[in-house]
């Protein structure tokens, strides 16, 4: 049980988190409830606990919380001596507790096949067309969604075979074309685009244009793309940015520099590109397990 010392200084710290920090009190009655667990756990008074303590009760809860929780519970406590390291005069003996480090989930990604499916649609209107150039487009270059339905029709330089692309921080990035991209673009601008407007409306300069003749919006592009896997008979989620990671994965698969790849997609740091790295090795891991494993030949 908590002693009452300790029920006064719990008290102590609702109060500062609600007047001080302005928390809301769903947030202090976790912080506290956090805090009065791990009191309970070591039945001792505040004055007398320490960083040891802090340490067995967090390997105490390893199995019974997932990760998030845990991380949770140690940045309450972390909180809770902090506090009474500044307003109370205690040592603070949960300032070198480290959070759980949290594993890198790895973005999902496509297959080369799976890609040559979706891409692999009939083409039959105007529609078939344009959603054939969008996705050509997206996996050539990696763009995001937003980059790909703001550009218009003077980013694009066919001759060069090259986009100017607005990303984050409206900063400017030129993306080379692939060929197809390019001999698709060439047909839907120059043949299709033009069947996509609805009468006497006002012409927009967007690539890109919806049922409306305006130009597509997000929620378009990721339906779209959703209807032609489903078309496929692909029973995967797929969206701009899995085909976005499948571009990355698949260029450092084939050798491209990570210089290289981070350029073309904007990224401002290389660490972010890194990510794709892994998952290539783990192409490349699974590859060599399946045709190169000579433990289950022996």
């Amino acid at each position: 049980m908590i002693e009452i010392d300790n029920k006064e200084f719990l008290d102590d710290f609702s109060d500062y988190l609600k007047i001080d920090k302005n928390y809301s009190s769903n947030t202090i009655e976790s912080y506290i409830r956090d805090i009065r667990f791990f009191l309970s756990y070591t039945s001792k008074e505040i004055e007398d606990i320490s960083k040891n303590d802090i340490d067995k009760y967090i390997v105490s809860i390893l199995d019974t919380y997932n990760e998030s929780s845990i991380n949770r519970i140690i940045a309450s406590i972390k909180s809770f001596f902090k506090y009474l390291s500044i307003y109370k005069g205690f040592v603070n003996v949960a300032e070198d507790i480290e959070s759980l480090k949290r594993k890198k989930r790895l973005p999902k990604y496509l297959t080369i096949e799976e890609v040559d499916r979706l891409l692999d649609i009939n083409l039959e209107n105007a529609f078939d067309y344009r959603n054939k150039t969008m996705l050509e487009v997206l996996y050539s270059t990696g763009l995001r969604a937003t980059e790909l339905i703001n550009l218009d029709l003077n980013n694009v330089d066919l001759n060069n075979m090259i986009i100017n692309v607005f990303g984050k921080g409206s900063k400017e990035r030129i993306v080379p074309l692939s060929k197809i991209a390019v001999n698709y673009l060439d047909l839907y601008i120059n043949e299709y685009r033009n069947l996509l407007f609805v009468k006497n409306q006002k012409q927009t300069d967007a690539l890109f244009l919806n049922n409306h003749g305006k130009r597509i919006t997000r929620q378009g592009l990721y339906k779209m793309i959703g209807n032609v896997a489903k078309n496929q008979g692909i029973d995967k989620e797929i969206t701009p940015h899995i085909l976005r990671h499948s571009f990355a994965t698949h260029m450092i698969e084939c050798g491209a520099d990570i210089r290289s790849v981070q350029e073309l997609l904007g990224h401002e740091n290389v660490v972010t590109t890194e990510i794709y790295t892994h998952l290539a090795n783990n192409v490349i891991k699974d590859n060599y397990n399946e045709y190169f494993n000579r433990s289950t030949k022996e």
